[in-house]
């Protein structure tokens, strides 16, 4: 049995699927009550409360999380109390820089420090940037022609969530992943205007791409999102502490096939922009 956390999410949504395809019990960790999750067994609990997690820790020997919450310790504990035999762990790029300082870095720092004190095998996973970060320009397009966002000039090997989750099943289900971080790309450095000429051309419009001002874009996302984080952001892709635009073989040496292509995604998802 493996436990998926955030499993409506980008990532987890993806690792359901992948490991029901599989033949693999799942179970599908959600907050709250809600709706089934195909395939899988739907339990309700909390990764900023461990105690919550122990009855659908039951019969678990591999469980999938992510990154950020503050009771990461308490929940590997009691991973570890109920027989749990591997971890895989969401995590990101920047982790790799050492960086507290930055706010989005100290979080994944932070779990990584506490996956590899948990006693339990772990992997750890730092994907580039989500494709599906493509579905926030959704509203504009569905009201126009134009993208309008910021960091224009940032490549990046945007990744496929679906092939994030294909190498987290193969962590989980196989051996020679323990110990090891995987630093995941997709398979081309794309720049914003790129992603929306291939929208626009799995679309079938002339679609255009504009970048913001650095002082608007700071206006925007301050009104989105605390401070520190957009701080984060912008010592990521103003002042260019990380670097995300590396082709990275890791997809394809884990799961014996090619990372997905922005097009494939677009053409897949192409639905949510009309």
């Amino acid at each position: 049995m493996i436990l998926v956390s955030g499993a409506t999410g980008n990532v987890g949504r993806e690792l359901v699927r992948n490991l029901v395809d599989r033949g693999e019990p799942v179970r599908a960790l959600a907050r709250r009550d809600g709706g089934p999750v195909e395939g899988a067994e739907r339990v309700v609990g909390d990764l900023d409360h461990s105690d919550s997690l122990r009855p659908a820790l039951e019969g678990v020997s591999g469980i999938f999380l992510l990154p950020g919450y503050k009771d990461m310790p308490g929940v590997l504990a009691a991973a570890r109390d109920s027989g749990v035999s591997r971890v895989v762990q969401l995590s990101g790029g920047s982790a790799g820089s050492g960086d507290t300082g930055n706010a989005v870095s100290a979080y994944m720092i932070r779990t990584e420090d506490a996956v590899r004190a948990g006693g339990i095998p772990w992997t750890i996973l730092r994907p580039f940037g989500f494709m599906t970060n493509a579905l926030e320009w959704a509203p504009q397009l569905q009201a126009g022609d134009v993208v309008r966002a910021p960091f224009g000039g940032v490549r990046i090997a945007v990744i496929d969530p679906a092939d994030i989750a294909a190498v987290a099943a193969t962590a989980l289900l196989e051996d020679g992943h323990d110990g090891r971080v995987h630093a995941l790309s997709g398979p081309e450095a794309l720049l914003p205007a790129d992603r929306v000429r291939v929208l626009g051309e799995v679309l079938g419009r002339d679609l255009r791409f504009e970048a913001q001002p650095d002082d608007e874009a700071w206006t925007d996302m301050t009104a989105r999102m605390p401070e520190a984080y957009v701080r984060a952001f912008f010592d990521f892709y103003v002042d260019g502490s990380l670097d995300e635009s590396a082709v990275l073989p890791t997809v394809e040496e884990v799961t014996g096939r090619p990372p997905r292509t922005f097009a494939d995604w677009a053409r897949a998802n192409a639905d949510a922009f009309r």
